[in-house]
C-alpha cells in the first residue's frame, strides 16, 4: 500500500481533499464513501472551503455512508446520516437525493444490510472510500477477528469502541451497542480506499496494519489486499513504523498526486 506521512492532521485533510478533487474533475458523478468521526473533519473541511471559492464543483456527485447506528430515531443528530449531512452533503452544495446509506431504523436489519450492499453495486460501485482506523484496527465497525470476506452486515459494538464514541453523546448509556457496517469484503470492492489517521494514540493500530501481517485481529491489514489502498497518517500516528523514515523519502521523491 501507499503510506505518506504528513506534517499534521491539516495536511493530510488538504491532500486528500485534492486526490477527490481530482477524481470529481475526471468523474463529476463518482460515488465517495465517508467515514464519521473527528479524523476526517479536516477533509471535508478542505473540501467544502474548495467549493466556496468555486475552485471545486462537486454538484454531481454522490456520497454513500461506511455505517450506520442501529435504533436511533431518524433525524437523531448522532445517526450517522445526520452527521454526514451535516459535514459533508450540505456543506459541499449536495442534496439528500445524492445520499445512498443503510437503515439503521428498520425492523429487519439483515435484510436492510444486504439491501445496502445492492443499492452500492446498482450506483456502481464506490469510487473512493474514505477511512479511518480505531485504536484496535477496526475499519468501519469491523472489530477484531471480523472476517476479511464479510459482507454489509450488523455488528455488536465492543466496549472499547463505545467508550471510544461516548464523546459524542451525554453518556455512555446512550451509545447504541450495534451498527449497521461495510463489512471488509464490501470495503474493499472500492476502486480506491483512503486511510487518514492522525495522532500517537493510533500508531500501533497503523504499523500492524502496514508492516504487521494479514490479520484478522487487525481488520485494516487487509489494506494489503487491495490493489490501490492510501494510507495517510501524521507523524504521530507514523511513530510506531519501522520503515518511517523510507515512507518519507519515497514521499520525497514523487509530487503528492501520484500516491493518489
Amino acid at each position: 500500500m501507499e503510506v505518506v506521512i504528513v506534517p499534521d492532521a491539516e495536511a493530510g485533510g488538504e491532500l486528500i481533499a485534492s486526490a477527490i478533487a481530482g477524481l470529481l474533475a475526471r468523474k463529476p458523478d463518482a460515488l465517495l464513501g465517508v467515514a464519521t468521526g473527528s479524523t476526517p473533519l479536516p477533509i471535508y473541511q478542505a473540501l467544502a472551503a474548495r467549493v466556496r471559492a468555486n475552485t471545486l464543483d462537486a454538484s454531481r456527485a454522490r456520497i454513500c455512508q461506511l455505517d450506520e447506528y442501529v435504533g436511533l430515531p431518524k433525524g437523531h443528530p448522532e445517526s450517522y446520516r445526520s452527521v454526514v449531512l451535516r459535514e459533508v452533503v450540505e456543506p459541499l452544495g449536495l442534496t439528500e437525493a445524492s445520499f445512498i446509506g443503510p437503515d439503521g431504523t428498520a425492523e429487519d436489519v439483515a435484510a436492510a444490510s444486504s439491501d445496502y450492499d445492492r443499492a452500492l453495486a446498482a450506483a456502481g460501485g464506490v469510487d473512493l472510500q474514505l477511512l479511518g482506523i480505531g485504536t484496535d484496527g477496526h475499519i468501519g465497525f469491523n472489530e477484531p477477528c471480523s472476517s476479511l470476506a464479510s459482507r454489509t452486515r450488523i455488528k455488536t459494538l465492543t466496549q472499547q469502541t463505545r467508550v471510544d464514541n461516548a464523546r459524542f453523546f451525554d453518556s455512555l448509556d446512550e451509545v447504541p451497542h450495534h451498527v449497521i457496517t461495510q463489512g471488509i469484503g464490501t470495503i474493499l470492492e472500492a476502486r480506491h480506499l483512503v486511510l487518514l489517521a492522525t495522532g500517537e494514540a493510533k500508531a500501533e493500530a497503523v504499523a500492524l496494519s502496514v508492516e504487521g501481517p494479514l490479520s484478522a485481529m487487525v481488520p485494516a491489514s487487509a489494506l494489503q489486499l487491495h490493489p490501490h489502498a492510501t494510507v495517510v497518517i501524521d507523524e504521530a500516528a507514523a511513530s510506531g513504523l519501522k520503515l518511517a523514515d523510507y515512507f518519507r523519502a519515497t514521499y520525497a521523491a514523487k509530487p503528492a498526486w501520484q500516491f493518489l
